[in-house]
């Protein structure tokens, strides 16, 4: 019997429009759009804090290339740390042996969280910032860089789901071998939906309910049960990514996912016994050199 009700044939074009041998594709729209949306976000964060641009653009600056260094660099080490032995240079200099820029194929979110952490433990440290504070309000603005990044693998045809018969399924019609012409799971698009309700449900908490003063660890550990659950479910649903995951009852996303949730819930479980002791970071003014000098 054909449980199939209804499917989407899904034939977006991954380029947006070409001039010559230029071209902007979605993904890296989708991209720079996620981030630009998170970094207004945080602007409204730090503004509600009473903090200055210049230590929200420091923090945001840095933030964004650490978390693209350990998206790239996190692919290479969990999933294939023989390609980083054999050719660490284009890990993050993707260019064939005609000096072709081939792309960047291999990002991995679990990489990227984990430099976020890493960067956030200095940046914290360096600003005499509790750290729980300063991660916390991080956490209320990146989900929306991450659900953009989902939509750009959905309009690459790319990171599918596995064939299906179910009424959600995608036609993909422009994936690559052995994609293209079978019904798969969108799970570009699940995964997409979780983190925009994520979002916009922590935005809610941060100004409305909590109105800033949040007990440390509520928002970023309620961001890494919600989101590495979720991930560890949808892996179900994918397709096998690299070769090795072959076989496995649980692949490495899934395996990389459930520390993070023990970590949630470690945050989660601090924030309730520290309820009432909220920290609170005030910015110290800028010292001015005095320069003028009488004759």
């Amino acid at each position: 019997m054909n449980l199939i009700l209804t499917y989407i044939n899904w034939t977006v074009d991954p380029v947006i429009f070409s001039i010559g041998s230029f071209s902007v594709r979605w993904y890296g729209f989708l991209l720079a759009l996620g981030f630009f949306l998170a970094y207004l976000t945080l602007q409204k964060v730090f503004k509600f804090e009473n903090l200055s641009q210049q230590l929200t653009d420091k923090l945001a600056i840095w933030t964004v290339i650490w978390t693209l260094v350990g998206l790239r660099l996190g692919h290479f080490l969990f999933y294939e740390p023989e390609f980083f032995i054999k050719a660490p240079l284009e890990v993050f200099f993707p260019i064939d042996s005609h000096w072709n820029f081939v792309g960047f194929q291999g990002l991995a979110s679990h990489g990227g969280v984990l430099a976020i952490i890493l960067f956030i433990i200095y940046f914290a440290w360096k600003h005499k910032m509790n750290f729980l504070w300063l991660i916390d309000r991080l956490a209320v603005v990146v989900m929306i860089a991450a659900a953009f990044v989902r939509i750009g693998n959905l309009m690459n045809h790319e990171i599918v789901g596995s064939i299906t018969t179910s009424a959600l399924a995608f036609n993909f019609t422009k994936g690559g071998p052995g994609v293209a012409g079978t019904l798969r799971h969108p799970a570009q698009l699940y995964e997409a939906i979780v983190y925009f309700i994520t979002y916009f449900s922590l935005v809610f908490y941060y100004f409305k309910i909590a109105k800033g003063n949040v007990p440390p660890g509520r928002v970023v550990g309620s961001l890494l049960i919600v989101v590495f659950t979720s991930r560890f479910i949808i892996e179900f649903f994918k397709e096998v990514q690299v070769t090795k995951e072959t076989g496995m009852t649980l692949d490495i996303g899934q395996w990389l996912s459930i520390p993070f949730v023990v970590l949630g819930i470690a945050c989660l479980i601090y924030s309730i016994i520290h309820k009432n002791n909220i920290p609170h970071y005030i910015e110290k003014p800028v010292k001015k050199n005095n320069n003028n000098k009488k004759n």
